[in-house]
């Protein structure tokens, strides 16, 4: 058996500096233990599988150290790994590449293209961890960004570099929403994340969501639910880089991860794994740690933008779940789509009146805040009603303001309602709100 003490490299008939070997010593569910590492929480390392025909290399990360003992959790699938397999400390740490070759191109959580058109060109690599820029570097948003979403763009109104989450159960149509934005939004370049997903919804998202025309100025990571917990986990932060080398060359950058929720749930089975005490939900102190590091990454900075748009799958339609608080704490507005619409027929089933953004105030005049304000408030008061006038038991003519309401409901129903594949409006979601409310009669609803 091979010492695993220091070991001297022979390159080109010259040797150079020894390098520190270590040895597996366990290997249990989605840990791997090894001896003798020379290996701080946080670097690469790979470990050599040999098993006859099976040779191959396991990249994983040190996620702890007990004593002389080095806890890692591999990125890869684990078959094949045993008691005694090399582990050596990578030689720098992870990177994906990043550059105008990515745009329609669809990669995995290392930047190795998936999609069967060739090596990759016009790259380099980036460190997929990054700190966020200081907060007094950051400029303010005052910058709208048009979505083409008539209910984000007239009631919700979005800034380049806002942080927005879309919250809803499954099966609602955050996807389907997230394919819209991407086709139609305004940003020089779409960075879309997808972690956790289904294998069968990459290619449904690209073909039925995306298009063609949304490819072309897109760069696409998937990471399937089936591999490990430490590649999603990753996968995340490398698509931020992503966005990040793009940010950093002054475009506006429009960045896309479905889901947030599927990341914290890889972090939680890492936490769990390394022996963290499981707090809220069975959610580890980590899964708290790691939601602001990364989307902190997301927002304004001197050269560009990063726009974000995270999904947030709430577990039981339940919002106040706690990756879902967690989320709204942090993030800069939140969209959350309704079950009821959506059963309803009323796509995008957007709930404008439990959503909210922050920034509207800075990037919507006056004319465009009373506009949604005065919407919303017919919205509302017709909500109260809903249930008596379905009944018959609303009587027209108690109250004026409620009888506009009635009035206005189907204009403004219609109104938030868009299909997927509808052409962009000729003007402004704001002013077609306008229209729709200058049609409302004062004196209100006549009845039926």
């Amino acid at each position: 058996m091979p010492s695993i003490s220091d070991a001297l490299d022979v390159l080109g008939g010259e040797t150079v500096a020894p390098r520190r070997y270590g040895r597996v010593t366990s290997v249990v569910g989605l840990l791997v233990k090894a001896s003798e590492l020379d290996a701080a929480v946080g670097e690469m390392c790979h470990i050599q599988v040999n098993g006859g025909t099976d040779t191959r290399t396991v990249r994983a990360e040190v996620v702890g150290v007990q004593e002389g003992t080095t806890v890692l959790m591999p990125m890869e699938k684990t078959h094949g790994l045993q008691s005694g397999c090399l582990v050596r400390r990578a030689d720098q740490g992870m990177t994906v590449p990043a550059g105008p070759g990515l745009l329609g191109r669809v990669v995995d959580a290392e930047g190795h293209p998936i999609d069967g058109e060739g090596p990759l060109s016009r790259v380099e690599p980036v460190p997929i961890h990054r700190d966020p820029p200081s907060p007094l570097d950051r400029p303010i948003i005052d910058t709208p960004l048009n979505t083409g979403i008539r209910a984000i763009d007239a009631f919700l109104k979005m800034g380049k570099g806002q942080r927005t989450g879309i919250f809803s159960g499954s099966g609602v149509g955050k996807s389907t929403l997230l394919g819209m934005i991407a086709r139609r939004a305004s940003a020089d370049v779409n960075v879309i994340a997808l972690i956790g997903e289904r294998g069968r919804e990459v290619r449904e998202f690209i073909t039925d969501n995306l298009g063609e025309e949304g490819l072309k100025r897109t760069v696409l990571l998937t990471v399937t639910g089936d591999e490990a917990a430490m590649s999603r986990v990753k996968g995340a932060s490398a698509a931020m880089a992503v966005a990040e080398y793009f940010r950093d060359q002054g475009k506006d950058v429009l960045f896309m991860m479905d889901s947030l929720t599927r990341v914290a749930r890889a972090q939680r089975e890492i936490g769990l794994a390394v022996g963290e005490p499981p707090t809220t939900r069975g959610y580890p102190p980590s899964v708290f740690a790691l939601l602001p590091r990364l989307l902190e990454r997301a927002g304004p900075a001197a050269a560009g933008t990063i726009t974000g748009i995270f999904t947030v799958l709430v577990e039981g339609d339940d919002m106040d779940e706690p990756i879902s608080d967690a989320a709204r704490g942090i993030l800069d507005g939140h969209i959350v789509l309704s079950r009821d619409l959506a059963e309803a027929g009323h796509y995008p089933a957007i709930d404008v009146l439990q959503s909210v953004s922050r920034v509207m105030p800075r990037v919507a005049d006056d004319e465009e805040q009373e506009t949604a304000q005065e919407a919303r408030q017919l919205l509302a008061a017709y909500e109260e009603v809903e249930d008596l006038i379905n009944v018959g038991a609303y009587e027209p003519g108690s109250d004026p303001e409620t009888d506009r309401a009635v009035e206005a409901n189907p204009a403004l129903t219609d109104f938030l309602q868009q299909g997927v594949h509808a052409p962009p409006p000729d003007t402004d979601a704001s002013t077609q709100l306008r229209e729709v409310l200058s049609k409302v009669p004062d004196e209100g609803w006549q009845g039926l």
